[in-house]
């Protein structure tokens, strides 16, 4: 039996889950619109363990989503995850950001483009096919009216993720379809940290860091 708890930070969803030989068994989680995750992490990582009635050293595993997304949750997430393997010597699994937001995605009859919002018309995507096979390089990119056109000509393209605001301003191909209001959740993480468990899939905990793809950059303050 593998009991993994999934963290998921890469947002302003803060998001916990418990799964049980790949299947989400306790999900807590806040689809604020703030970030609240260094307010709100530990406290929901309890809540998650205290509602399944076990201890952490029951845990198995400890799975992070680990970007690209907002520099700030992703260090908090991350930083929690190697907190939890150092204290209890787990391993650390982690999960690709978009790949798991694609599994949001059910049946799909065409492509599907994960995409997180970045600074400006930019965001973060990556490009799946309708079995969740990327098929494309996650790329940070500047939005224009002819994103993604290759793909819209060829197949009907499913846009997820809190990037789709502003691609759908964009972009009024016929095969363009948009599904509105998702954010990563580590209840999509359940599955995939569960395979990765089985072919003994860890990272190095002492060595892991998030997957920013762009560097950090500081934003002046307004005067």
């Amino acid at each position: 039996m593998a009991l993994i708890l999934s963290i998921e930070t890469s947002t302003t969803n803060c998001s916990i889950s418990l799964s049980k030989e790949g299947k989400t068994v306790v999900l807590k989680e806040d689809y604020d619109l703030n970030y609240s995750h260094a307010e709100r992490l530990h406290v929901y990582i309890d809540a998650v363990l205290k509602e399944a009635g076990i201890l952490p050293l029951h845990l198995d595993a400890i799975a992070i989503s680990k970007g690209p997304g907002s520099y700030t949750g992703l260090r908090i997430g991350v930083s929690a995850a190697k907190g939890l393997c150092f204290a209890l010597n787990k391993p650390l699994i982690s999960i690709a950001t978009l790949e798991s937001l694609a599994h949001q995605v059910n049946n799909a009859n065409g492509l599907i483009v994960a995409m997180l919002d970045a600074r400006r018309m930019e965001v973060y995507s990556a490009i799946f096919n309708s079995k969740y096979h990327q098929i494309r390089e996650t790329q940070a990119e500047i939005l224009n009216e002819a994103s993604f056109h290759f793909y819209l000509e060829q197949n009907k393209v499913y846009f997820i993720g809190n990037g789709v605001e502003k691609t759908k301003v964009l972009i009024s191909h016929p095969n363009a379809i948009f599904i509105e209001d998702k954010l990563p959740s580590a209840n999509d993480m359940s599955l995939l940290a569960y395979d990765k468990f089985k072919t003994n899939h860890f990272e190095d905990v002492a060595y892991f860091e998030p997957y920013y793809l762009k560097d950090f950059v500081a934003l002046k303050p307004k005067a």
